[in-house]
């Protein structure tokens, strides 16, 4: 896909962070867009925002863990606004492990695999049919993590085992249709090339009640980027951050070059991507990779 004008673009977590710059890329490029979170005064922040560029933008509370919400935003995209042409499953958030993962709460498991994981799932169920039915040129864009795709790093595991099984997802997905030659194309976006500036480092401001944390419950005490950068600093360490809306300029070169793997590497995480593919390859025992 190379024109992005007059295209219906649907986007999950499309109140903040990387979701938020991808609608106003696209808006950029003509494009209209719908954008679905669970936080209303950021939708209705970013649509007037949206709408005062002149974009042709409509909002809709989604909660991804929802069948049901997903099901609705699809109906809205294809039998009130003429279809969809682009899907971006982009909401995801963190859950600000810290200590030993035998001392996690079941409900921080539970409510990351139910937005990072389910939330895919059900945005594949819910518009993959009617994507396929429309028998037109599309895309679906499913934001994933090297951190669980490609490394592991000790003090996420919840986070990781959540973007790896997306990855899988993402993959099989893309097979499936490459298989019956499909018009749908899948691409897996890994937001960098360094750790990106978005709101998923507070996302308990999102939390639902049914996933309370409890009051006594470790916290990583990282609620911002900037709090991780001083963090790194305590230790000698420096921490490079990317804006969202470069992530946006290079999911939609993504989507024009018709690329599954869609991403700008930084050199050190390429290095440390490298030393793991070598020691499943050669069967020697991982080291723990470096933050960067």
């Amino acid at each position: 896909m190379q024109d992005f004008k007059g295209k219906l673009a649907v986007i999950t977590g499309g109140a903040s962070g990387i979701g938020r710059s991808l609608a106003f890329a696209l808006g950029a490029e003509g494009a209209s867009v719908l954008i679905a979170d669970v936080d209303q005064a950021a939708l209705d922040a970013t649509l007037a925002s949206l709408s005062e560029l002149g974009v042709s933008a409509s909002a809709q509370i989604c909660d991804v863990r929802k069948s049901a919400d997903l099901a609705a935003l699809a109906s809205k995209a294809f039998d009130k606004l003429g279809g969809a042409h682009l899907v971006f499953a982009n909401a995801g958030v963190a859950a600000g492990e810290a200590g030993p993962m035998w001392g996690y709460a079941d409900n921080d498991w539970k409510w990351c695999f139910d937005v990072n994981l389910w939330g895919v799932i059900n945005t594949i169920n819910a518009f993959m049919p009617r994507l396929i039915a429309a028998d037109e040129e599309a895309s679906i864009m499913i934001t994933g993590s090297g951190n669980g795709a490609f490394l592991v790093y000790p003090d996420q595991p919840v986070y990781s085992a959540t973007k790896a099984a997306v990855q899988a997802v993402t993959e099989a997905l893309y097979q499936q249709l490459q298989v019956a030659q499909s018009k749908v194309k899948v691409h897996a976006l890994f937001p960098g090339p360094h750790i990106v500036d978005t709101g998923i480092f507070d996302s308990d401001r999102v939390r639902p009640s049914d996933y309370t944390k409890a009051a006594d419950a470790p916290d990583s005490g990282i609620k911002t980027a900037d709090d991780l950068r001083i963090l790194m600093e305590s230790y000698g360490a420096s921490l490079e951050t990317t804006h969202p809306d470069e992530v946006a300029q290079t999911a939609l070169m993504g989507i024009r070059d018709s690329k599954f793997w869609v991403m700008e590497w930084n050199p050190k995480t390429r290095s440390e991507v490298e030393k793991r593919m070598q020691s499943i390859l050669n069967q020697t025992n991982p080291v723990p990779p470096s933050l960067g």
